[in-house]
């Protein structure tokens, strides 16, 4: 009986020690995690290593290797948590659109001026060269917004709003399309704000007439699409 209520006492203290520890490691890898954020969107992919990460995020290299032990698994992480909060801004904005076919376009419209307004870290993500063993990491960025974009297309597909074709191939051919016309080499150069809108509209135009929108539908959608 003493043992057993000794366990009865001590297990309460030993639980909160628990959760303690628990939130503590989560705090520092959010930490880590943040610092390589804040790196790869001022500097770009060259810049993640895990020194520099781990002075930015104020804690010893050898603890940041406990929680990633390589480059390659910390940017597959910062990757994955940047294409999550990507789907999150997209579906929020689809979620308000009023059908189908309006909610890929408010998906489409959404991208472009978020990619805009954070083109040094989408460049990182999609255009920079880097070394082969990120390859995979990185192309989960776009493979990501493709899925969703393929979706979206699905449902507008099956409502009837929009034409049939090949979603599969339309989806990441748009999510090309957006990236080159807005960020590529040959894109405009970074503009203020209200031309940042224009330029998302346009290239939101462009994507839905070449999914099959008729051109006064594309026309209709772009200017009640949310971004």
């Amino acid at each position: 009986m003493v043992s057993h209520s000794l366990v009865q006492i001590r297990s309460p203290m030993a639980y909160r020690q628990t959760e303690r520890v628990v939130r503590k490691l989560a705090a520092r890898r959010e930490a880590i995690l943040a610092a390589a954020y804040d790196t790869l969107a001022e500097k770009g992919i060259a810049a993640v290593q895990i020194v520099p990460v781990a002075e930015r995020a104020g804690i010893a290299a050898g603890t940041v290797y406990r929680y990633f032990p390589s480059k390659t698994e910390l940017v597959a992480a910062v990757v994955a948590d940047l294409a999550g909060e990507e789907i999150a801004a997209i579906e929020r904005a689809a979620a308000s659109a009023p059908g189908s076919l309006s909610a890929l376009a408010a998906a489409i419209g959404t991208f472009a001026m978020r990619a805009m307004a954070r083109r040094r870290l989408v460049l990182a993500l999609t255009a920079e060269p880097s070394e082969p063993e990120l390859s995979e990491a990185l192309a989960s960025y776009r493979k990501t917004l493709a899925a969703k974009l393929e979706e979206l297309m699905r449902k507008a597909l099956d409502s009837g709003q929009l034409q049939q074709q090949d979603a599969a191939l339309a989806a990441p051919a748009v999510i090309g399309a957006l990236i080159e016309g807005l960020l590529g080499p040959l894109a405009p150069a970074a503009a203020p704000a209200n031309e940042m809108r224009a330029q998302a509209q346009r290239l939101t135009l462009f994507a839905l007439r070449a999914l099959g929108v008729a051109d006064a539908r594309a026309r209709g959608l772009v200017v009640q699409m949310v971004t």
